[in-house]
């Protein structure tokens, strides 16, 4: 077995290639062979699916239950403000600086490092499996959802995320809504008691001030936002439609289902999902990946943002490197320092949790 700062070193190493190695969602080819080299390379056997790269420990038990490690290797396309090449893995005051640095290419690597020290290890109370997954930032049909099939029954999981090493016990849903309100049709000049903007007030303003009964203790309230409007095309022509889009925020307490029919009973217009299968996720403070955690001194939290645990069925904890904030940003970084620290919690929050 390496130790455990040879696998730091190679980690790091693993991702500056994945940073120089552009992947963006469903263009993860090449990032893919480096994750199945550094699978070779640790004589690990591995299966891949389409760019999804998966590995099971050296002694897998179907009569044990099991554990997902999850992070991703696709990324967003660089924002215009960057001013570094963001292809290039430049070092500069203890920073790493390129895109997918820190979302989420420091937690993919870290959690790679971690799998592999526990890979060998013997009488493990729970079986391990990771997945590189790919198409996370376009919530692509090939990603970690078209794994799920393949893989065991997942009984926990740890998603790795940017969130500073603290523990992300649940995060929001997201039901994105296109809204049709309908109208007639007329000439501006005509009286038209029927204009389909005005009758989109109405729908808007329950947006506005709807409240769902439910709030979570760490989600709190689900948040629902009118986010695009669009009708018309001529100022002297009344339309038929009023077009709305509405981002809602969902949290634990509800299943995005739940939301879509309470909408649908509540606004006089035609409701249209753009996917149903979001669904916020959570993990109870008193599991024992949590509490390994928290007697490290981690804090717990509930995540607005988005993940690959939206898909997932089973118990998942989001952890990892990196700071949200700086997902998406201009000259994106994560702090040298926190892989390393990130690998070394990995492992004793993992090493913590199989021995309880």
């Amino acid at each position: 077995m390496k130790n455990i700062e040879t696998l730091i070193q190679e980690a790091i190493a693993l991702l500056k290639s994945l940073i120089e190695t552009p992947s963006f969602s469903s263009e993860e080819q090449q990032t893919a062979l480096l994750i199945e080299n550094w699978f070779n390379q640790n004589n690990i056997p591995f299966e891949r699916e389409n760019n999804n790269i998966w590995a099971y420990n050296k002694y897998f038990d179907e009569s044990k239950p099991t554990l997902l490690l999850n992070s991703h290797h696709d990324t967003v396309k660089p924002n215009q403000g960057f001013t570094k090449n963001p292809f290039e893995a430049i070092v500069e005051d203890g920073k790493l600086y390129g895109l997918g640095s820190n979302d989420a290419g420091g937690c993919l690597v870290s959690l790679i490092a971690t799998f592999t020290h526990f890979y060998a290890a013997e009488n493990l109370p729970y079986n391990i499996v990771i997945v590189a997954s790919a198409e996370e930032e376009s919530s692509g049909k090939l990603g970690l959802n078209s794994v799920l099939k393949h893989l065991p029954h997942l009984d926990c999981a740890i998603i790795g995320e940017p969130t500073l090493m603290q523990l992300a016990v649940a995060e929001k849903g997201l039901l994105v809504l296109d809204i049709v309100v309908k109208g007639t049709a007329s000439h501006a000049a005509h009286n038209n008691p029927d204009n389909p903007i005005y009758n989109a007030m109405p729908v808007i303003d329950w947006f506005k001030t709807y409240q769902f009964e439910k709030i979570s203790e760490v989600l709190g309230p689900v948040k629902m936002t009118v986010t695009q409007v669009n009708a018309g095309k001529q100022h002297n022509v009344v339309p038929a439609e009023c077009h709305l889009v509405v981002d809602i925020r969902v949290n634990d307490c509800y299943n995005n289902t739940e939301i879509l029919e309470t909408v649908k009973a509540n606004v006089n217009a035609e409701v249209n999902p753009r996917s149903m299968h979001l669904n916020a996720s959570s993990i109870p403070v008193s599991h024992g990946l949590v509490q390994a955690g928290i007697a490290l001194g981690r804090n717990t939290y509930g995540s607005p943002t988005l993940s690959d645990q939206s898909v997932l069925y089973c118990k998942s904890l989001k952890l990892g490197p990196g700071e949200s904030l700086r997902s998406h940003s201009a000259d994106e970084f994560i702090y040298v320092n926190e892989i390393e620290e990130g690998i070394q919690l990995y492992i004793k929050i993992l090493g913590d949790f199989l021995k309880q």
